[in-house]
């Protein structure tokens, strides 16, 4: 970690980018004057991770569906077919993001979880830190973080496979932050030669025979910034089996195999002591001392608790856990004197292209934790 001169109009200077949640409560979400320094070598360690890990969740949601094993997942029978036709249609995916655990003193690269679903701080990948890059390096060229040409560059090999013509974006009212990622995928959407249009998540309707716009006219092809665990508890979820239009979802339904940490003791029972996975396990492991006890659909950090020698250190609150769990083992987490950090690594279209640090005071990530820039040198 690395120290700059802060500089005195960095609010102003990402405001004038759109970075509008830059803070939080007033407590910085966005850390302007310290960074992150990587390696090419290690660049091409998280790239060549990533890109492995993709192949194996792949392999992950085949064996799934091709076994029936939903029986983890806490997903409604009704979805189901839903899933699996999906799957077998090839229906769009555009982008997730790995969560890795790094240990310098190891040189370990360890995967936490797999955000397949509705993966946010996007826009401060991308975009943000890239803008933060060249005002204090011009100079520099270097970092991991080809985000930006990758998302446009998906967006027109999936134009010829949209159904209808307009393509929807949609998050919640009132979210600013779910609303600048939507309107930054837009964005490259429209860069990339899509007619497309925002509707609010709260004003999709349903006609009784398929989901329509406020205008009534009917929606097609629809990305979503909103978690299908929550979708298919919702009233119009049985909608979803019963459209005629057979709308596409982005992200498709079998990304709820992934975006769920059921997903971590499949991949551990696929994939047995691979060097970017952590021990999981569906009970609680007596050989597992030093573990993580994760409720499979938490989000942000929510309800997590941690263990040393079996005895519990730390734990976040939330309204998660009534899901069941999974019992992963504890990762070693880089820490500095400003905290612990992780690393996100983003897929889009397949490819690895961009990574992003978060640092948390304690050793969990959460909703309050700090985005920290980088560079390659």
């Amino acid at each position: 970690m690395k120290k700059l001169r802060l500089d005195p109009n960095w609010q102003e200077r990402l405001a004038a980018i759109g970075f509008g949640y830059h803070s939080i409560d007033n407590i910085p979400f966005w850390v302007d004057d310290y960074y992150y320094e990587i390696s090419n070598q290690q660049a091409d360690t998280i790239y060549k991770a990533t890109a492995e890990l993709w192949e194996m969740c792949l392999e992950a949601v085949a064996y799934i569906i091709e076994n029936k094993a939903y029986e983890r997942f806490q997903i409604p029978n009704f979805i189901i077919p839903h899933i699996e036709e999906s799957w077998e249609m090839d229906v769009p995916s555009i982008y997730g993001r790995f969560d890795f655990a790094y240990d310098p003193a190891h040189n370990t690269l360890k995967m936490l979880e797999f955000n397949a679903d509705t993966p946010t701080s996007l826009f401060e990948t991308g975009i943000v830190q890239w803008h933060w890059k060249n005002h204090y390096f011009p100079a520099l060229t270097d970092q991991f973080n080809s985000i930006h040409e990758q998302l446009i560059g998906s967006w027109e090999a999936l134009k010829p496979h949209l159904t209808g013509q307009t393509l929807y974006f949609s998050c919640l009212k009132e979210t600013l932050e779910d609303l600048t990622n939507i309107e930054y995928l837009r964005d490259t959407a429209m860069q990339a030669g899509i007619d497309t249009q925002l509707i609010y998540t709260d004003d999709i309707g349903w006609n009784g025979s398929h989901f329509v716009d406020l205008e009534g006219k009917a929606i097609q092809s629809i990305f979503k910034l909103y978690p299908w665990e929550w979708m298919v508890k919702e009233d119009f979820g049985q909608c979803i089996t019963q459209d005629i239009f057979k709308a596409q979802w982005i992200e498709p339904s079998w990304k709820m195999l992934l975006s769920n940490k059921a997903i971590l003791p499949i991949l551990w029972q696929l994939f047995p002591n691979h060097p970017h996975l952590l021990a999981s396990y569906f009970e609680e492991q007596e050989h597992l001392l030093n573990f993580v006890k994760k409720p499979i659909l938490s989000r942000e950090g929510a309800n997590v608790a941690m263990y040393y020698k079996n005895e519990l250190i730390y734990a976040t609150d939330g309204d998660y856990g009534d899901e069941g769990f999974i019992y992963q083992e504890l990762a070693s987490l880089h820490k500095e004197d400003t905290g612990y950090a992780i690393i996100g690594s983003w897929l889009i279209g397949q490819e690895p292209c961009g990574i992003s640090f978060r640092e948390s005071d304690m050793p969990i990530t959460t909703d309050k934790s700090r985005f920290i820039p980088h560079i390659i040198k």
